[in-house]
């Protein structure tokens, strides 16, 4: 049974078709808006194209199961090699899910909408899709994998500090310009070591955009329920009463940074999580406790402080107490530490955590997919999803 297809689904993809296979520069002058896409007086070539399913499947080699590197709960990840010109791919594609179809096609739109048109070093960009026998997103594959299947692998060398410190870098620049940079304003909202893909030289991607938001200009905030995104990484603003902004990321990318300090996972085996764990540490000045013991003591000193405080920042519970993405890179990158600009009164740093990770096995949480190699293949079930 194929997905149905509605007039949006329809009308965006019949438009990005005609647009490959015009041969004129300038088209016919109009303004038609199709769920995020705008054509304008003066039509701009997409960056994008449609692919058809031969063209995937043969890729794939008919969807081998030997080329499944990530799976999640409406969504899987084949690696990929197009007949035409030899680029490796990743190719997600949505699972079918009976009288829920009407709903991840509107999701799948939502996607497309959000990344079809986002061009930055550090964000995965789209190569194309497809919306023969099922819906599929194509894009470049990331030989390294994800941040989080080379951090937590302990069947290989650990991740050099230098390659950490370029890795945070870079997805702070990522993060700024999905905030800043855009067109639109777009909130990620799983922001996390597995949606951060790595390519050949170690240059990070932000990916996965299944959960991201547009955000208008004129909106300070959204207000989003169901709660959707991955334990560990929530704002308490977000967790307790569903409000979506850019500080949401900016707490999640502190989360991130402690993780690659660190090594460890965002919530352990006893359910508690990193970034209150890490808090007493930084709280009584001891930072070098909190570096990965496998890289021992080859770490730069001046480099960590940087990523500690810039931590520090964005989990604050409060978000208008927390940078902005360029802030935080300010800190990265600084000379100087200006410690005082940040200073808060001691009972506003008491109100942390909201949520008891005690009965965090009963809830259903989010956890996204990633595009990475085979060895950080996710098996996550689905009833572990609230998507």
């Amino acid at each position: 049974m194929k997905y149905i297809r509605s007039n949006s689904l329809k009308r965006l993809f019949s438009f990005k078709r005609r647009s490959f296979d015009s041969d004129s520069e300038n088209s016919t002058p109009r303004t038609k808006c199709v769920e995020g896409f705008q054509e304008t007086e003066q039509f701009q070539r997409p960056k994008w194209k449609c692919f058809s399913f031969d063209e995937i499947y043969d890729a794939t080699n008919g969807f081998s199961s030997d080329n499944l590197v990530g799976r999640g709960g409406f969504a899987e990840v084949y690696k990929g090699v197009l007949s035409k010109n030899g680029e490796e791919i990743a190719v997600k594609r949505i699972t079918r899910g009976g009288r829920d179809d009407e709903r991840r096609e509107k999701e799948f739109l939502m996607e497309i909408g959000t990344i079809g048109h986002v061009s930055h070093p550090n964000v995965l960009s789209l190569l194309g899709c497809c919306i023969d026998n099922g819906l599929y997103l194509v894009f470049i594959f990331s030989s390294r994998g994800s941040v989080a299947s080379l951090l937590h692998d302990f069947n290989q060398a650990p991740l050099e500090w230098e390659t950490r410190y370029k890795i945070a870098i870079g997805t702070a620049k990522g993060l700024h310009y999905l905030h800043k940079g855009c067109q639109r304003r777009i909130i990620h909202r799983d922001i996390k070591s597995s949606n951060v893909l790595l390519t050949q030289d170690y240059q990070p991607q932000i990916s996965d955009f299944g959960l991201a938001k547009w955000l208008p200009s004129q909106w300070s905030h959204h207000s989003i329920a169901p709660i959707e995104g991955t334990f560990g990484h929530l704002a308490p603003e977000y967790y307790t009463h569903g409000i979506v902004d850019e500080k949401t990321d900016v707490f999640a990318f502190g989360v991130f940074l402690l993780e690659l300090i660190s090594g460890k996972k965002p919530v352990d085996a006893s359910h508690q999580s990193l970034h209150s764990w890490a808090k007493v540490i930084i709280k009584a000045g001891e930072i070098e406790k909190l570096v990965d013991p496998r890289i021992s003591e080859e770490f730069d000193i001046q480099q960590l402080h940087r990523i500690a405080f810039a931590a520090s920042l964005c989990i604050r519970s409060s978000s208008l107490c927390r940078p902005s993405m360029i802030e935080v890179l300010e800190v990265l990158q600084g000379e100087d530490i200006e410690k005082e600009k940040w200073k808060m009164e001691e009972e506003e740093e008491v109100k942390e955590e909201f949520w008891g990770y005690e009965d965090l096995e009963d809830c259903e949480c989010d956890s996204s997919i990633s595009l990475s190699p085979p060895d950080s293949i996710s098996n996550r079930s689905s009833s572990h999803r609230s998507r």
